[in-house]
């Protein structure tokens, strides 16, 4: 199959080309894969500017989505590529083979700089996904950075940059370019642009921005980042985002505010559920709206079917076309399944490649997704155009990358359906006006860097 590059991903093709260190933030669907590579070609092969290439990808992308792109594409084919993935053993193995490209995950960082420190045969690394390196204190990022001073390259792609507000861009950064736009030291990025906000003694819970920073971290970085939205560029499916509503009975509801206030439910047979502090009630409000939760000592304790009754309600009206369910907790899973069962329903939790396949050829009336395993870089739009958010996520990078799954480019219906089931009165309601305010700084971002193909 022959590759054919928008404008778009030629101008991105030649930004990283003309950029040794650089920030590649691309929306959801917009080709960063097959971009990324076409510019790993010409560096190797057309300008003899680099030799070997490490690829750093969540689990599932190292496994899949590079290879595929390489093996699809009639012009990178030549490419030879070697997974470091699976057991120590199996690492080593592909370590040792002879590769232009090399792919690991990312969790297998420290383990590879072990291997090779400071012998490391590559010079130029591309992260995938580079939200992932957002936390400086994380075993990736400080083996990410004894590696770094050796590379001529660095490429970080990613649709979401900033997710949890300006604090992520400081790792991110940092692993791009050491430090040379935001700082070396986490303090002294705080310093500059935040001013502290909760705390307990010395302990600092929050650090709100100054009234400046957003401005001036922007520019900052400006240089080495390229920034594209796919409705600028795309024919695009048309986006339907909806709420589906539903309502706890009087007995239900009065459950939940008790426990709000009190932090304590009451079970049968002396079981209780307690929460401990805000961040463990929290999420114990999260799974109530959902309809079940954890007791203290790990029982599922289930108190309403409201959801349940909802989904039953939107596969029913889906007649037969495949519907994606993305679930956070096991016990929402567990409802789920057990649900479907009831109704004769044939569903497939999406975890292996062959489960991803069977969706992708309309085999899977129902796939079950959680956000945080299969979130980022799987190409599901072939499969189907509805998503159900069973339970919502407080992380707004999960949120659009699992939308992004069936919202992209190569859809095959021109519409695109997303509802969220969301139990009134409940924190469900907060999570959505979180996201909503997240999204607004986050789109500021890609706006300040955005490239205009064309002039």
């Amino acid at each position: 199959m022959k590759l054919k590059l928008h404008d778009y991903q030629e101008v991105t093709k030649d930004f990283i080309i003309k950029t040794p260190y650089a920030a590649v933030i691309l929306d959801m669907g917009m080709g960063k894969t097959a971009t990324t590579l076409s510019a790993i070609n010409e560096l190797m092969f057309d300008r003899y500017e680099i030799h070997k290439v490490l690829v750093i990808a969540p689990l599932r992308v190292a496994n899949t989505v590079w290879s595929d792109e390489i093996e699809q594409w009639q012009e990178l084919s030549h490419l030879r590529y070697s997974k470091i993935v699976g057991s120590p053993k199996q690492r080593q193995e592909a370590l040792q083979k002879d590769a232009d490209i090399y792919i690991v995950n990312r969790e297998n960082i420290p383990w590879l700089v072990e291997q090779c420190h400071p012998h490391f045969k590559w010079d130029m690394i591309v992260i995938d996904e580079l939200s992932s390196f957002k936390s400086w204190q994380s075993k990736r990022f400080k083996a990410f950075m004894a590696m770094r001073l050796y590379m001529k390259r660095v490429v970080g792609l990613t649709g979401t940059p900033s997710s949890n507000g300006l604090m992520d861009l400081f790792a991110e950064f940092k692993v791009i370019d050491g430090g040379v736009r935001l700082g070396r030291f986490i303090g002294e990025y705080r310093s500059r642009y935040f001013r502290e906000g909760r705390r307990n003694g010395n302990v600092v819970y929050e650090y709100i921005p100054m009234d400046y920073a957003e401005c001036q971290i922007f520019d900052k970085i400006d240089d080495i980042t390229i920034s594209m939205k796919a409705m600028d560029y795309l024919q695009m499916p048309t986006l339907i985002s909806t709420k589906k509503s539903v309502h706890l009975t009087k007995a239900e509801a009065k459950r939940y505010e008790e426990f709000k206030k009190e932090s304590v439910l009451p079970a049968s047979n002396e079981i209780e559920v307690t929460a401990a502090n805000a961040a463990s009630l929290s999420n114990k409000l999260v799974q109530m709206a959902n309809g079940a939760v954890y007791s203290d000592d790990h029982k599922i304790i289930k108190l309403h079917d409201q959801k349940l009754d909802a989904l039953e309600d939107i596969i029913e009206a889906a007649n037969g076309e495949p519907v994606l369910v993305a679930y956070w907790f096991k016990h929402d899973l567990l409802r789920i399944q057990e649900r479907l069962n009831k109704l004769r329903v044939k569903s497939t939790v999406l975890k292996s490649e062959t489960d991803i396949h069977e969706w992708n050829k309309g085999n899977i009336t129902v796939g079950l997704l959680h956000p945080a395993s299969a979130g980022h870089g799987l190409n599901l739009q072939k499969g189907g155009h509805h998503l159900v958010w069973f339970g919502l996520t407080w992380s707004l990078e999960l949120y659009q990358q699992t939308n992004a799954r069936l919202w992209r480019q190569g859809q095959q219906s021109n519409t695109v359906i997303i509802q969220h089931i969301v139990t009134e009165g409940t924190i469900d309601e907060d999570i959505l006006k979180a996201l909503t305010a997240k999204d607004a700084q986050q789109s500021r971002l890609i706006e300040a860097v955005k490239a205009q193909v064309g002039g």
